[in-house]
């Protein structure tokens, strides 16, 4: 059974370290156990204030800012703490860390973070893992169902900085990914506005639309097979599901894509021992030359998928 405690009125002063971040994402952050529903309504009933002022969730921290917190009703027991199993294979998952960097071979399967019916997260196991850091934050996400390179900033700077590559392409992500059917080779990149929808069920889908966010994705052909194709995917945009959807517009749903796939041809590749989708966050390269930092990560191809790939080779032998 989860216990609570009640806090006091907290006045803070925001340092350097955390200026330029949104209100929002700041107290989601720093009040653990603390329902995002209910940041959000104590931003609107204005009990949060900023130098004794009311302020909007999207309000970004200044140095010197003197955050005024309400009394809370923090949980003293995390529910979202991961197992030890999978504490375990996160420290085995471990690519690259530095001073500034942490990057992780995220496990198929696990969520970046914990949430309602997710038993802990990338990051909360990061937390337990390293109970002493100061601070460890997602630069970016991938799919649950998505292996690969995964960044976790260790310094506020320095995810200040990651944020300003992504979105300025600074940063390049690579991928492979095995698709349904062959690929046409004369489709390198695929440009299509993409939105988010909530359907009915409270399912969260995207969708190519006239209305939606820019979005660019670059396929080339790794290897073709008798019945699907392996590419090399590099996205320049960062949406939702980008990569999954791009490639399902063009008539090659990703294998395993339980959301956006061919269920029949999904069926079919679980004969192929394929259990999840076959999506793999690669490699990442970072330059950051203004510090002096460059960097290029890969991440090895996880065992199922080896397999799978296997299977396909040995179609071609027939």
């Amino acid at each position: 059974m989860n216990t609570y405690k009640q806090t006091p009125v907290t006045f803070l002063t925001i340092s350097a370290e955390q200026a330029g971040q949104r209100i929002d994402n700041f107290l989601h952050t720093h009040l653990k156990g603390v329902p995002r529903s209910h940041i959000y309504r104590i931003l609107r009933t204005g009990e949060v204030r900023i130098n004794k002022g009311r302020i909007k969730p999207t309000y970004r921290l200044m140095v010197g800012d003197v955050l005024r917190l309400p009394p809370l009703q923090c949980q003293d027991h995390n529910p979202n703490v991961p197992s030890a199993n999978r504490l375990k294979a996160l420290a085995n998952a471990i690519l690259y860390e530095d001073a500034h960097l942490l990057i992780i071979n995220k496990p198929a399967g696990m969520a970046v973070h914990g949430g309602t019916g997710i038993n802990g997260g990338v990051i909360e196991a990061l937390r337990a893992l390293y109970p002493n850091a100061p601070y460890l934050e997602l630069v970016h996400r991938l799919d649950r169902d998505t292996s690969g390179c995964l960044m976790i900033a260790k310094k506020r700077s320095m995810l200040r900085r990651l944020h300003d590559l992504l979105r300025n392409g600074g940063i390049h992500k690579h991928y492979l990914a095995l698709v349904q059917g062959r690929w046409n080779p004369h489709i390198r990149r695929v440009e299509a506005p993409l939105r988010k929808n909530l359907l009915q069920s409270g399912e969260r889908i995207v969708r190519v639309s006239a209305e939606g966010k820019s979005a660019l994705t670059q396929f080339s052909i790794e290897q073709q097979f008798t019945t699907t194709t392996l590419l090399r995917v590099q996205p320049f945009t960062g949406r939702t599901h980008q990569i999954r959807v791009h490639a399902a517009h063009q008539g090659h749903p990703i294998a395993g894509d339980s959301k956006y796939g061919d269920e029949t041809f999904n069926q079919q590749m679980r004969h192929d021992k394929l259990k999840r989708l076959w999506l793999h966050a690669e490699k990442l390269d970072i330059d950051l030359p203004e510090i002096n930092y460059h960097l290029s990560t890969s991440a090895p191809l996880p065992d199922a998928l080896q397999q799978t790939l296997l299977c396909q080779k040995k179609t071609l032998n027939y």
